[in-house]
This record gives structure tokens, C-alpha cells and sequence, in this order.
């Protein structure tokens, strides 16, 4: 007979809110995490670096007292009580996630898990860090696994926390370096980018294909560059790493771009080329689970092709963010319990928290126009916006995308102070399936710098106000 009904594999975002959601439905829950409670999300990813962009964020707003009539002398920084204040934040998540696991009765495992063929479902061995090892079985596992910093040692881009970092050497350094080469303008290398510039070091950022962020709308990407260049930053775009060298005094990256060959050289190289799923060595080949593109392929419930067995989160493919892990969780854990579930595949947000920051959820006009829809696009800009103006975070717009013969909200793309704080409104109204007619009967109160999320809706149909 099975010791549990649910055991999930990782404890980040995805598993250990699985483990609750299964514990509130009465399920008889355990947790495996080989690490740390919250997974890499957050102690290493998520939320200790917001407490870093923040630091920089209040450090940067310093040099524009004067615009607010204030003034200030002998202003600096603390580089290490920076790191100690986001590792310390750190702690205090993974502090939460045991109570939490606590409260809802969740047994911890810590350990390494392996699977193996079972009966109901896989049979989980774990090699337990305290030594030994223990052999637990449940009516169903979940996998919740994450990912890791993708390496490229065929070009020298692999970290060995001195001169090349991923993202643990970068959240945790010993020394503030003078100047960087970031490789890679996703969300992980810009943010990055952003905290170690509002500090003053020099940072150069590659970017292979023609633009930055490109997952976002090109207009968007567009805006982002030139303000980021505003703060100094520089960029390379459409270029080829080739090689990565260290020296005693630095780093050298040897790019090509439009056929040319140039080095960049920094202190240090942050490399943030993507993730790898962390599915090797657990198992998953004896067990024949089906794999696309080295992540685990998932049913419409987060159900593998091996009876018993569900993998959620980055493990399971992009998009490679925590809260849609944590609905791929509660989806699968709601499944698993016997309950009717909602959409698996509902829309989910992209945020980037540089300064200024980026959100977007839905399609981007340019996706848009390759499936061949018919469109209606609005924009509106913070510059003319009371609350932006009062506040002096004029930087930014907002611009919606709806079908033009249904009216359907279909893709929202925000830059700007605090705008992924806002683009949750424009996730419930795709989610809830809105129209034109539903988004510009909402009443957004003044002044707040939402009410451009309703001029930019009024806009796409030429009812805008205030231009």
C-alpha cells in the first residue's frame, strides 16, 4: 500500500505550493528537495535579486534629489551589506516555505530523489543528506524539478565563480566589479545589467539576434534599449559569441557581428544563455518518459506518458517562470485529487524589473500579424499621465493589442516604473475573455498611473482622452 498519496520532487514555486494545494484537498503529502526549501526561485533567482534591483534602484534615485527639491551630501553604498540584506531575504522565504510545509502537514524528505519503476506510480529512492537512504512510494509523483544555468563549454562560457558567473556568482559576489560583459538580454542578464550599473560599473550586454528582449514586442524592445543606453548601458546586438578567454586581469569575449570579428573585455562575464531542465540522473530514461527538446513532454493536466507520474514547471517547458509553475502545480495536484480543473494553459505574464521595467502578456503585434489577424493596437504614453508626472516616472507606454473583428483583448505590452505591479489587470481581462466594450467600461481611479492601461484600450478604437 502507497505511504503517501502525493509525493512532489522540488520544493521552488511549483512543487512546494503543489504540496499545499494536495494537503488542503486531504491528500497525504511529502516533499523531496535535495537543497533548499523554495527551490532556486526563491534563494537563488527570483526574489533575492528584486532585493538587489531594489538597493540600485534607491541608490540611482539619489543623483535626482534635486528634481524633487531635495538634496543630499556624502551619499554612497555598502556593496557587501547589499548582498547580506538579499541574502538575507532569502532566508527568510525559505524560512516561510518550512512553516508553511509545517502548518499544512507536508512531510520534508531532504535528499536526492531517483525514480524507479513502481506500481501506482514511480517508486521515489531518496539519498538522504543526512546519510542513507529511504525508499517512499504514493498513488502519484509529481516532478518539480526546475532548471539550471545552461553552460556552453565549447566556447569557454561556463562559470567558475571568479571571472564567468551564472546567476548564483552574480547574486552572491565577493567584489564589486569595475565592468561586465553580459551574454544574453532576457530577463536574467538585463536585470543583472541593471543592478550592477545603477552601481556604476560598466556593463556591455550581447544579444544574438538583432534586438534586445526578444520575446517581447519589437516596439517595446525598441524603447527598452534606448532607455537602458540612457543609463549607460551598452549593447551588442546580432552578435555571435565565439569564444570566451580569461586572463589574470579580466575577460575577453570575441564576438562576430555583421560579419566582423571584435572583442569585448570586462572583470567579469555573466552568462545568461538560457536553462537547462534538471532531468538527468533522476531516472527518467529507464522509465521511458517521453521528452521534447530536453524537457519533459505533459498532457493537458501535467500527466507524463508513465502512469502515475506529472512534471510542472521548468522542467515541463517555457515559458520558464515561477507562477506558471505554481499553476501547473495547483492544476496538477486539483487533477490528481479528483476535481475538475480550469484551463491548464491560461495566459501568463512576462516581467523584467530593470529601470525601468517591462510586462507583457498575450500576443505581440508582430505575432499578431504572422498568424494573419486582423488587429487594433492602442498606445499611451506615461508622459502625459498625472500621477507619472507628479511622481517624475514619466519614462514608458502602455499599448494593447484587440482582434479587430471580435474585440478581444488578445496581448497587452507595458514599459515603465512599476508596470509589472499593473499588467495583472490585462491577465484577468484576456483570462476572463474581454472585449473592447468590457475594457473601456472599467472605471480606473485617479490618479494612478493605471488609468494608461484604459487610454491605451480607448486608444486601439479611437476614443483615447487625453492626446
Amino acid at each position: 500500500m502507497a505511504e503517501f498519496d502525493l509525493i512532489v520532487i522540488g520544493s521552488g514555486p511549483g512543487g512546494y505550493v503543489a504540496a499545499i494545494r494536495a494537503s488542503q484537498l486531504g491528500q497525504k503529502v511529502a516533499i523531496v528537495e535535495r537543497e533548499n526549501l523554495g527551490g532556486i526561485c526563491l534563494n537563488w533567482g527570483c526574489i533575492p535579486t528584486k532585493a538587489l534591483l531594489k538597493s540600485g534602484e534607491k541608490f540611482e534615485s539619489l543623483s535626482h534629489l534635486k528634481d524633487y527639491g531635495l538634496s543630499a551630501e556624502k551619499v554612497g553604498f555598502d556593496f557587501d551589506a547589499i548582498i547580506q540584506r538579499s541574502r538575507g531575504v532569502a532566508a527568510q522565504m525559505n524560512k516561510g516555505v518550512a512553516f508553511l510545509m509545517k502548518k499544512h502537514k507536508v512531510e520534508v524528505i531532504e535528499g536526492s530523489a531517483k525514480l524507479e519503476k513502481g506500481r501506482d506510480a514511480p517508486r521515489v529512492l531518496v539519498a538522504l543528506k543526512a546519510g542513507g537512504s529511504r525508499t517512499v512510494e504514493a498513488k502519484a509523483v509529481m516532478l518539480a524539478v526546475g532548471a539550471r544555468a545552461r553552460a556552453l563549454p565549447q566556447i569557454g562560457l561556463e562559470p567558475d565563480g571568479e571571472r564567468i558567473w551564472a546567476y548564483r556568482e552574480a547574486l552572491a559576489p565577493k567584489r564589486l566589479p569595475k565592468s561586465f560583459v553580459v551574454i544574453g538580454s532576457g530577463a536574467i542578464g538585463l536585470e543583472f545589467a541593471s543592478f550592477y550599473r545603477a552601481l556604476g560599473a560598466e556593463v556591455t550586454v550581447v544579444e544574438a539576434v538583432d534586438r534586445i528582449m526578444p520575446v517581447e514586442d519589437e516596439e517595446v524592445s525598441k524603447a527598452a534599449q534606448k532607455a537602458f543606453e540612457k543609463r549607460g548601458i551598452k549593447f551588442r546586438t546580432g552578435a555571435k559569441v565565439t569564444k570566451v578567454s580569461k586572463s589574470g586581469q579580466g575577460v575577453q569575449v570575441a564576438v562576430e557581428v555583421g560579419g566582423k570579428s571584435e572583442t569585448l573585455e570586462g572583470e567579469v562575464c555573466i552568462s545568461a544563455v538560457g536553462i537547462t531542465a534538471n532531468t538527468d540522473g533522476i531516472g527518467l530514461e529507464a522509465l521511458g518518459v517521453e521528452m521534447d527538446r530536453g524537457h519533459i513532454k505533459t498532457g493537458a493536466h501535467g500527466e507524463t506518458n508513465v502512469k502515475g507520474l506529472y512534471a510542472i514547471g521548468d522542467c515541463a517547458g517555457a515559458p520558464w517562470l515561477a507562477h506558471k509553475a505554481s499553476h501547473e502545480g495547483i492544476h496538477a495536484a486539483e487533477h490528481i485529487a479528483g476535481y475538475r480543473t480550469p484551463n491548464i494553459h491560461s495566459p501568463i505574464a512576462g516581467c523584467t524589473y530593470t529601470q525601468p521595467q517591462v510586462a507583457s502578456v498575450g500576443v505581440t503585434e508582430q505575432a499578431a500579424k504572422a498568424e494573419g489577424r486582423e488587429t487594433k493596437v492602442g498606445r499611451f504614453p506615461f508622459r502625459v499621465n498625472g500621477k507619472a508626472v507628479a511622481a517624475g516616472e514619466v519614462e514608458g507606454f502602455v499599448k494593447t493589442i484587440f482582434d479587430a473583428k471580435t474585440g478581444a483583448l488578445i496581448g497587452a505590452h507595458m514599459i515603465g516604473a512599476e508596470v509589472t505591479e499593473m499588467i495583472q489587470g490585462y491577465v484577468t481581462a484576456i483570462t476572463m475573455e474581454a472585449t473592447e466594450e468590457d475594457m473601456h467600461g472599467i472605471v480606473y481611479p485617479h490618479p494612478t498611473m493605471s488609468e494608461a492601461m484604459h487610454e491605451a484600450s480607448l486608444d486601439a478604437w479611437q476614443r483615447v482622452l487625453h492626446i
